[in-house]
């Protein structure tokens, strides 16, 4: 029973990997859309698209989990999937949805890394930044005495709060904005950590390769000499017959 169980969910996991995926890159540009053009005529509409997507996020969190045969464990080993879903519900941290657009990338790509450890870094980097500088933007533009009110200057901030540099000439005074910046800064971190250990395995990995092309070209040699060798005692000993 337990294997037939989470064979279902592996089935299932791998059915909805590309509809979900397609559904976040749906998610990120309507919420790109609403935030940059904050006074469109699509706004509604916008807000409507983004409920339904996460509405099919949570759905799939809620099959997943009533596929997961030991569900304590599968809550504790995707308690972010879980946050993602639930915070959203309340207005002022509505922002965390793109939690789950980066997860749900993330989780698409990751699989790539070591192939193609230079678009991985750079594609995960890209997201985070735009993701953030929206969020930022969205919580920050309407505020009394806010310091970040274009999407250029949210960029910015991002960027100098991602490479922990923080010139201070734009900074969040919303609490929402200040998640978002909390969030940043141990996203930014953990990126950092992630983008390191991911060229050190990489890099071990080649280095790896190229020690064992080298250990299999000397055992070649060894073998080819040898084989000479043979060979001379072979000519020796007719010559001598």
């Amino acid at each position: 029973m337990l294997l037939a169980n989470e064979a279902r969910l592996e089935r299932w996991e791998r059915k909805v990997e590309w509809p979900l995926t397609a559904l976040a890159v749906v998610f990120l540009a309507a919420y790109a859309w609403q935030v940059l053009d904050d006074h469109g005529t699509m706004h509604f509409v916008l807000e409507i698209v983004l409920w339904l997507v996460w509405g099919v996020f949570a759905a799939d969190f809620v099959t997943r989990i009533t596929l997961a045969q030991n569900k304590l464990k599968f809550l504790k080993t995707h308690i972010f999937d879980l946050l993602a879903v639930v915070l959203p519900m309340v207005r002022q941290l509505r922002v965390l949805r793109l939690i789950t657009v980066i997860t749900l990338l993330n989780k698409k790509f990751q699989h790539k890394i070591r192939q193609r450890v230079g678009i991985y870094v750079a594609g995960v980097t890209v997201i985070v930044v735009f993701c953030a500088s929206l969020a930022v933007l969205d919580a920050e533009r309407h505020a009394e005495n806010a310091s970040i009110t274009t999407f250029g200057d949210a960029l910015w901030w991002t960027l100098t709060t991602m490479s922990t540099v923080g010139y201070g000439d734009h900074y969040p005074v919303t609490g929402e904005g200040r998640l978002v910046a909390g969030l940043l800064m141990v996203g930014g971190i953990a990126l950092l950590g992630v983008i390191t250990g991911t060229i050190a395995s990489w890099l071990v990995e080649k280095l790896r390769g190229v020690e064992e092309a080298e250990l299999e070209t000397a055992q070649e040699l060894r073998n080819l000499r040898a084989e000479i060798a043979e060979l001379r005692k072979e000519l020796n000993a007719r010559s001598g017959g």
